[in-house]
């Protein structure tokens, strides 16, 4: 049986602006699903961010396209190994362009903390203890 994979389609104003952004936090691009109205960034094995263009994202639904800037449309929630890759993360995502969208979030056995992105879709990088999960 194969893995599972998550494909999460983000509208973009400037492309090539993002591409930038996403590779600055470490992510690479698949060339191979890339082009002049989207880009494939790879986050993990399993998780794929595809960055389109508004026009072509608006090919793919006949709903209004929220404007992440003012409208939340979606909380993109990702693990990280420990509280020190939570904030290495979102260090390199506010030195890249983003902005910090809420304080840290302690909970002792749970540590995360949040970033918007270019466009306004926000990020949030999560650690949990793996003792508090196993009970």
């Amino acid at each position: 049986m194969s893995q599972q994979m998550i494909f999460v389609n983000l509208p973009v104003n400037d492309l090539d602006a993002s591409k930038k952004f996403f590779t600055e936090l470490g992510y690479t691009i698949n060339a191979q699903f890339t082009n002049e109205n989207a880009a494939s960034v790879v986050i993990s094995d399993t998780i794929v961010a595809m960055l389109l263009t508004r026009p072509f994202y608006a090919t793919f639904t006949k709903k209004e396209i929220a404007d992440a800037q003012t409208t939340s449309e979606v909380l993109i929630c990702l693990s990280a190994e420990s509280r020190e890759k939570v904030d290495e993360l979102v260090g390199k995502a506010l030195a890249a362009g983003g902005t910090e969208s809420g304080p840290a979030q302690d909970q002792g056995f749970m540590y995360g903390r949040a970033f918007d992105d270019l466009d306004g879709h926000t990020w949030e990088i999560m650690w949990m203890n793996p003792a508090a999960i196993e009970g």
